[in-house]
């Protein structure tokens, strides 16, 4: 197994969601204080060993959640799509290694601190081998 392409990995998620969200933040840590508006939060990651003969590798399982304060989830949503679309399919050029394929799972909306706020969790699966 090989865990040497997660750096990359996330390198190029963030990139390619700051391209695509101008005027929305992306963050790796959530926010002192939950953070104010609209943003993007690339969260938990779990890594499966995916090596063969041919080399070593890697499934990473991952989350990107939007989070927001406006009322209803309509906001969030519409940046959850961008995030998908972004994302779904993708061809990111890695750092290291090289993404075999990325796709989403699954989607869950739900309402945070008494409906003060919405959360929308994207799952995603990336399959990537190191070239190391």
């Amino acid at each position: 197994m090989s865990y040497g392409v997660a750096a990359a990995l996330q390198g190029a998620i963030y990139q390619r969601l700051t391209s695509v969200l101008p005027g929305v933040a992306v963050f790796d840590a959530p926010q002192t204080g939950g953070g104010k508006g609209t943003f993007v939060l690339i969260g938990p990651e779990e890594a499966l060993d995916q090596s063969d003969k041919t080399g070593a590798g890697a499934e990473h399982r991952l989350v990107i959640s939007v989070i927001s304060d406006k009322a209803g989830f309509l906001e969030a949503k519409q940046v959850a799509v961008q995030v998908s679309d972004a994302l779904g399919g993708a061809a990111l050029t890695l750092a290291r290694g090289q993404l075999v394929s990325l796709w989403f799972t699954r989607g869950v909306a739900r309402r945070l601190r008494a409906g003060e706020a919405r959360r929308i969790d994207l799952s995603f699966r990336a399959r990537v081998q190191d070239s190391i």
